[in-house]
C-alpha cells in the first residue's frame, strides 16, 4: 500500500486502485511508519510528499509490489490452466482395465498435466496421504469428501457353465449356504452378501469358501475352472458374461447397486487441473461400454 501511495501521490487514488477504503490505506501506512521507525510522508491538507526516508524506501517497496503482482499472476495462471502433478488413487482392477487405457488420451489433451496413479483396492485416506483425488466404487461416498457420481456400478453373482452343469443353479440365496463362495476382502460395507428380490424381499448370505482375495481378478481362475461361485463388479463381469464364460445367477435378485465416484478432499480450493480431470472422467466413464446388459 505504501508503494502504491508513493506511485500515485495520493491516499485516495491508491485506495481506489487497490479496491479498499482510504482509512484502510492510511492506517496501513501509519503502522508501517511505526514499525520502520520513521515518517514516510509529509502530509498537509493539500499536499502529500515523500520524506527523504520515504523516498529511500519507495523504490524498494515498488519492486516488492511488482514481485507480488508477478507471483499473483503466476498463481492465477496455474489455477486456470490445467497443469502440474495430480496424485490419483484408483481401485486396482478398475484402474488397469478402464483408467490406464485413458491415460494416453488424457496426456494428449493436457500435455502439461502429470499423474501419479496409485493403484490399490485398499481405501486410502485422501487427506492424510496427500492425494488430490480418487475414483471410488461405492454405495455411498465418504460424507467428508466431495463426490461426483459418474455412473452406476452393479455387482453380479456369477459362476461358469461347467459349475452350473455340475451343481445346478441356485433358486434362492439361501441355497448358497452349502456352496463354495469366494469372497473379496475389501468390500465397502461388510463381508455379507445382501440380496434384494424384485418384490422387495431381502436376504443376507455370509460367503464361505476356499479363497478370499484382496483383488477380484484373483477370483477369475477359480470361477473359470468351475470350482465356485463369486460376486464380481459389473466392470469385470460384463466381459465374461458377454462371451459366455460366466453366467449370472439369481437374476430375480439384485446385489449391491453402487456407483463410480470422482472424489476430492474439498470443493473450496479446487484448482483447474482437478476440475479438468473430473470433467475428463465424466466424459469417458459416464456411459461406459462395460454396462450389462449392453
Amino acid at each position: 500500500m505504501f508503494a502504491k501511495v508513493a506511485e500515485e501521490g495520493s491516499f485516495a487514488a491508491a485506495a481506489r486502485l487497490m479496491g479498499v477504503s482510504v482509512p484502510t490505506v492510511s492506517r496501513a501506512v501509519a503502522r508501517l511508519e511505526e514499525r520502520l521507525g520513521g515518517r514516510l510522508f509529509n502530509r498537509t491538507s493539500r499536499q502529500l510528499a515523500l520524506t527523504e526516508f520515504g523516498a529511500s524506501m519507495a523504490a524498494k517497496a515498488g519492486e516488492i509490489y511488482r514481485q507480488a503482482e508477478e507471483v499473483e499472476s503466476e498463481a492465477q495462471d496455474l489455477s486456470v490452466q490445467p497443469r502440474g502433478l495430480i496424485r490419483l488413487a484408483v481401485p486396482m482392477s478398475f484402474g488397469l482395465r478402464w483408467v490406464a487405457p485413458l491415460m494416453p488420451k488424457l496426456v494428449r489433451q493436457y500435455p502439461e498435466l502429470s499423474v501419479d496413479l496409485h493403484l490399490s483396492d485398499a481405501t486410502v485416506d485422501l487427506i492424510a496421504e496427500g492425494f488430490d483425488a480418487a475414483l471410488r466404487i461405492a454405495v455411498m461416498p465418504d460424507s467428508s469428501l466431495v463426490a461426483r457420481r459418474l455412473c452406476a456400478v452393479t455387482q453380479f453373482l456369477v459362476a461358469s457353465p461347467a459349475y452350473i452343469k455340475a451343481h445346478g443353479r441356485p433358486a434362492h440365496p439361501r441355497e448358497l449356504a452349502g456352496r463354495p463362495c469366494l469372497s473379496y476382502a475389501y468390500r465397502a460395507r461388510s463381508q455379507v452378501w445382501r440380496f434384494t428380490h424384485e418384490d422387495g424381499t431381502e436376504e443376507d448370505v455370509v460367503p464361505n469358501g476356499p479363497l478370499r482375495v484382496t483383488n477380484s481378478d484373483a477370483l477369475i481362475p477359480m470361477l473359470l475352472e468351475g470350482m465356485a461361485v463369486a460376486e464380481l463388479p459389473e466392470f469385470m463381469a460384463s466381459e465374461f458374461l458377454a462371451d459366455g464364460r460366466l453366467e449370472a445367477l439369481l437374476p430375480e435378485w439384485s446385489m449391491t447397486r453402487g456407483g463410480l465416484y470422482f472424489v476430492t478432499p474439498s470443493a473450496r480450493t479446487r484448482p483447474a487441473k482437478i476440475k479438468a480431470l473430473s470433467d475428463f472422467f465424466a466424459k469417458h466413464l459416464s456411459a461406459p461400454t462395460w454396462r450389462w446388459p449392453r
